[in-house]
Formats: structure tokens, C-alpha cells, sequence
């Protein structure tokens, strides 16, 4: 510690930033356990065992909301991961590098748009009565006007690629700086050798950025119990008619808590999404780690 004291004390702004921000808080895991009650407090609310984690899965909502959630944040993974990679590898491959800037700059703006925000142009296009799909699209084609906001079929696809038009700009960039870390003498070797653009691409370029695709792929599979709150509840401006394929574990819970203002039950829905995460993070590890024991983050 004598040795390295100067390097300890550069950590040590993070490690209090990481104390108060991420261990701190975790006190609060006790109102998950407890029946809040504002005049007694935290401490001296009386404890009601495992009753708000029942909430989650005592109602016949449980399996649709478990449902949606699972299967958009798996659809988001692939998605994000196929696309963002694409993309990455053709930025890398432009001539043009100013135009390869420009090009990632304009992706990667809609990451920085507030879901609100976000929700107003879905609105713009998915407007029953002046919506650009509606009025710029199907009358062009002579087909019938849809009422978006009632129609729960169509959200499974229009969800999929909002998340995909916001995000996928910032996995470019990780994927793109994994990407041009690699050593050119790689792909000079390859070209000596008659191997193709593709070949290169299939043998050097995902190969050397599997880590990092591994890394954000275990990142995402944690958080796959969680969803994007603005995402589900304000683009589909909550609308009670879409639930059967946009209600999912946050929004059910932000209804239940505005409805019946219970603490107990929105902490217990977090701290079961937060253990499911941390097994579910274990487990991928596991399984990248029987597969390739050098690949595994730990």
C-alpha cells in the first residue's frame, strides 16, 4: 500500500462515489420486508415478512408482465448486439473517415433524447388523426387508418425498434473502439494471404472483439429482469389497451404504487428484479466459462 499509495489515493474518489451511491442505499432493502408507515419510519414500521413479494405473484397479471419483460429485454439483446456490431465493422470498413464521424455522430444523438421526448415523435408518426404513418403512409397505399394506441399486436414490433433507432448508437461506439484497438498487422497479414474483406471480418475482427461482445452481452442478461421505464410507459402513453404486450414489471409496479401508494411492494419488486439479475449474471458467467474458460469476465 506504501508502494502504491499515490495510485490508491487516485481510486479513492471513485470508491467513495461507488460507496455512497451504490452500497449506501442498499439499507433501504429493508422496506422490501416491511409495511411502511411515515409516522413510525423506516426503522420502526413493523415488519411483514415476504407479504410484498406475494403482491408480484399473487395476481393474474404475473405471468403477462414476467412474460413481456423476459421476452423484449431478450429481443433488445440480440437485436442491439447484431445491429450494433454490423454497424461498428462497416464504420471501421468507410475510406472516408470524417464521413465514418459523421455517420456515428447522427446515431448516436437519439441515445442523448429523453424518453419524453422520444415519446412525442412515436406520437407524431402513430397519431390517429395527423400521424405521418396514418396520413403519410397507409391513405398513400389506399389502406384503412390504424389506431395504434388500442391495437396491443403491433407493439411488439414498434417497441423492439425505438429501442433499437435510441441505443444502438452507443453500442456502435463501444464496439467500434474495440474494434480499432486492433492491430493492423492482423489484417496485413490476412491480405498477404488472399483472405477477403469478409474472411477478415469473420476471422480477425469478431474473434478479437468476442470479450467485449461477451462482457455487454453477461451486462445485458443481468439487467433482463429490468426494463426501460420510459420506453414502456411513455411511448405507449400507458395506454390500459395495450397491456396484454407492453405492461411489464416496472410500469405494473409504478401503477400499483400510484394506486395504492405501498413503498413495501415497489422495493420488493426492485430487490427481486436485483437478486434474479445478480443469478442471472453468475449463470452466464458460468456457462461462458465451461465454454471458454478465457472469455469469462471472472
Amino acid at each position: 500500500m506504501l508502494k502504491h499509495k499515490v495510485l490508491l489515493l487516485m481510486l479513492l474518489p471513485g470508491l467513495i462515489f461507488l460507496l455512497i451511491n451504490n452500497y449506501l442505499p442498499m439499507f433501504g432493502i429493508i422496506i422490501a420486508f416491511k409495511n411502511i408507515n411515515y409516522v413510525d419510519g423506516i426503522l420502526r414500521s413493523p415488519w411483514v415478512g415476504m407479504d410484498n413479494f406475494k403482491f408480484l405473484f399473487a395476481t393474474s397479471d404475473a405471468w403477462i408482465i414476467t412474460r413481456n419483460t423476459v421476452l423484449y429485454n431478450f429481443v433488445f439483446i440480440i437485436l442491439n448486439l447484431v445491429i450494433a456490431v454490423s454497424i461498428a465493422i462497416a464504420l471501421n470498413e468507410l475510406r472516408n473517415k470524417l464521413a465514418a464521424k459523421f455517420y456515428q455522430s447522427i446515431m448516436f444523438f437519439p441515445y442523448f433524447l429523453s424518453m419524453v421526448v422520444v415519446s412525442y415523435l412515436v406520437f407524431a408518426f402513430l397519431n390517429v388523426e395527423y400521424g405521418f404513418i396514418n396520413k403519410g403512409v397507409l391513405s398513400l397505399f389506399g389502406l384503412n387508418e390504424i389506431n395504434w394506441y388500442s391495437e396491443p399486436k403491433y407493439w411488439p414490433f414498434i417497441l423492439p425498434l425505438i429501442n433499437l433507432w435510441k441505443g444502438v448508437g452507443y453500442g456502435c461506439v463501444i464496439y467500434l473502439a474495440a474494434i480499432i484497438g486492433i492491430d493492423s498487422e492482423y489484417y496485413e497479414a490476412a491480405l498477404i494471404d488472399g483472405a477477403s474483406k469478409w474472411k477478415q471480418i469473420l476471422h480477425i475482427t469478431i474473434p478479437l472483439i468476442r470479450p467485449v461482445i461477451i462482457i455487454t452481452t453477461i451486462l445485458a442478461i443481468g439487467g433482463i429482469f429490468r426494463s426501460d421505464f420510459g420506453l414502456f410507459y411513455q411511448t405507449t402513453l400507458n395506454s390500459g389497451a395495450l397491456y396484454p404486450t407492453t405492461l411489464v414489471i416496472d410500469t405494473y409496479v409504478y401503477n400499483a404504487l400510484i394506486n395504492m401508494g405501498n413503498l413495501g411492494m415497489s422495493a420488493a419488486a426492485g430487490l427481486y428484479q436485483s437478486v434474479v439479475g445478480f443469478f442471472l449474471v453468475l449463470g452466464s458467467n458460468w456457462i461462458v466459462r465451461k465454454v471458454d474458460k478465457d472469455q469469462a469476465v471472472f
